[in-house]
């Protein structure tokens, strides 16, 4: 652990398991809306990035998003299906990191379960729409950083921790295995 872990004086870092893993992927993914999705991230060349559209995240951590079948994501994911996602909720807390296996398909269900008029905009025909495809990622792991009682309390913990000198920092962080 680094240095600043070996000042708290309280827990700082837990690591959660199945479905404790599952309610904080939900939680964390809830509060961002939106992550930036990470493609060709294996090839040794720096990753290609762009922010997408959480539709889901299912009762075992897979998560969930609607894309164009002719869009650049595609064609990565077809050519390496390792992605990372990568959402942040706020300024200061509700970070995190996920690894997982993406897969494409055309799941009908899906795309009814998952439509909005808003997506008219980037599936001008509808939810019909030869373009649309459902993306699934796989969660295999992943880590998060937050704080524990709120972002009012870590500031008044961190403020007084300023005044005292003291390390009094809310934080919690820690590996995910859904």
């Amino acid at each position: 652990m680094s240095s600043i872990n070996k000042q708290q004086a309280e827990k700082n870092h837990e690591d959660l398991l199945n479905q404790d893993a599952v309610e904080k992927i939900k939680e964390l993914s809830k509060k961002a809306s939106t992550c930036f999705f990470c493609t060709a991230i294996n090839d040794g060349k720096p990753f290609k990035t762009r922010p997408m559209s959480v539709q889901d995240v299912d009762d075992t951590g897979n998560i969930w998003f609607l894309s164009a079948n002719d869009s650049s994501q595609n064609a990565e994911i077809n050519s390496d299906k390792n992605v990372q996602l990568l959402f942040q909720s706020s300024a200061h807390s509700g970070f995190l990191a996920i690894d997982g296996i993406a897969t494409i398909s055309r799941d009908k269900q899906k795309i009814d379960e998952f439509w909005g008029p808003l997506l008219k905009t980037w599936f001008t025909e509808g939810k019909d729409d030869p373009r649309i495809t459902v993306i699934k990622v796989e969660t295999t792991n992943g880590y998060y950083w937050d704080n524990k009682h709120g972002n009012a309390i870590a500031f008044a913990k961190m403020t007084l921790g300023a005044m005292l000198g003291k390390t009094m920092d809310d934080s919690i962080e820690g590996e995910l295995k859904p």
